[in-house]
């Protein structure tokens, strides 16, 4: 509760200040210049069912009641950010099941509805990717060539709308913890960051307690997100998954996630620091 009260309270101190763009927090929004437009144009654009969505419990196309939650964490998520000047976000889970390319998802298309903010998407559980099937998209572009060296970059990727980019994938593939610890993948990330100058970068990362994928690619990001299943992740694996996330990374927060609201009977998320 304390790291999120300091957040608030940088947040705050900088909205009150003359923004100046050399320092990082302000950077999350900025004027596109020419040449970042002309990346984004040059992505081949994808549209996206709001039905299908609505079925992989997709709330966020639109502003609605269903999205009230998500737009809510989007918000807090922002709000911390911006006063720790971090850009690069894993979303990662203790094991299969908690969510967490479902809430991706969401964050993905909440922060697409805020036009200052360009938002890039990069699906690297690669192992069981599942960010394609939640969006409804058939038969993406295998962003892990592009990762191997195989292929452009620029040819594996997305765009929904005029600021929301996707790197995904359609395919497992083998060797995953070798692969994303290579340097060349660094390298990668680079390129898109320099060509996109994305405001923020969201990872949907393999579970912890699964492979050691996530750990490898830890040392690539500024904060992370953990996302438990509630009533059914253990205590116990939530704790080693924070302390895990802790000595490689800084950590944004935990979801709650599938939490029942007994007045309603539906389902939702609990944030925490």
């Amino acid at each position: 509760m304390e790291k999120i009260q300091s957040a608030i309270a940088k947040a705050r101190a900088s909205r009150q200040a003359p923004r100046n763009l050399s320092d990082p927090a302000a950077k999350l929004t900025r004027v596109t210049p020419p040449a970042v437009q002309e990346a984004w144009d040059g992505i081949e654009a994808v549209t996206l069912n709001p039905r299908e969505l609505q079925r992989n419990r997709v709330f966020t196309l639109n502003a609605c009641d269903q999205s009230t939650s998500f737009d809510m964490l989007r918000t807090r998520m922002l709000r911390q950010m911006r006063a720790e000047g971090w850009r690069r976000v894993a979303v990662t889970s203790p094991d299969q099941g908690c969510g967490k390319s479902t809430i991706t998802a969401n964050l993905a298309l909440s922060l697409a509805r805020q036009a200052d903010l360009r938002t890039l998407v990069i699906d690297l559980d690669l192992r069981l990717p599942a960010l394609a099937r939640v969006l409804g998209i058939a038969n993406p572009p295998q962003f892990s060539e592009a990762l191997a060296g195989d292929a452009a970059p620029e040819e594996r990727l997305r765009r929904v709308g005029d600021n929301l980019c996707l790197a995904l994938n359609g395919a497992a593939v083998r060797g995953s913890a070798e692969l994303l610890q290579r340097a060349e993948v660094a390298h990668v990330l680079d390129r898109i960051e320099r060509a996109l100058a994305p405001s923020v970068t969201l990872f949907d990362m393999p579970p912890m307690l699964r492979g050691d994928d996530t750990l490898a690619f830890l040392d690539k990001v500024d904060c992370a997100m953990l996302v438990v299943e509630a009533e059914v992740t253990p205590v116990a694996d939530v704790d080693r998954c924070e302390q895990e996330l802790g000595q490689n990374t800084n950590v944004l927060g935990v979801v709650l996630n599938k939490l029942r609201h007994t007045e309603s009977g539906s389902y939702g998320y609990g944030y925490g620091s």
